[in-house]
């Protein structure tokens, strides 16, 4: 099993900034790859960042330019740089890690950017 915890959440105006970070813990025997979802009200999870063990990082176009993906995979560690933010940024934000073929996801850490 494993477990993720993220941190760094928090009310921010719009233009600010925040870091996410997540820490992986458990069963972790071939960690592939990290990433950082969000969920608005109402709206599905969606796909913000990620990277892989081998340093690849592909970011949504919303992202691109204002967010930064890093990894520390030594220490299954995953972090979101989040520059200029905007309202539309406001959701919950979810770690998952893709672990040996299993995807593990964190409880969410929530994220409010006010205009």
């Amino acid at each position: 099993q494993v477990h993720l915890v993220e941190s760094g959440g928090g009310l921010v105006q719009a233009g600010g900034s925040l870091r996410l970070s997540c820490a992986a813990s458990g069963s972790i025997f071939s960690l592939i790859a990290m990433g950082w979802y969000r969920q608005a009200p109402g709206k599905q999870r969606e796909l913000v960042a990620q990277i892989t063990s081998g340093g690849v990082a592909n970011y949504d176009d919303s992202a691109k330019g204002r967010f930064t993906i890093s990894g520390d995979f030594a220490k299954n560690m995953v972090y979101l740089q989040m520059n200029s933010l905007k309202p539309e940024d406001t959701g919950a934000y979810y770690c998952r890690a893709h672990v040996s073929g299993v995807n593990y996801w964190g409880q969410g850490t929530q994220v409010t950017v006010s205009s």
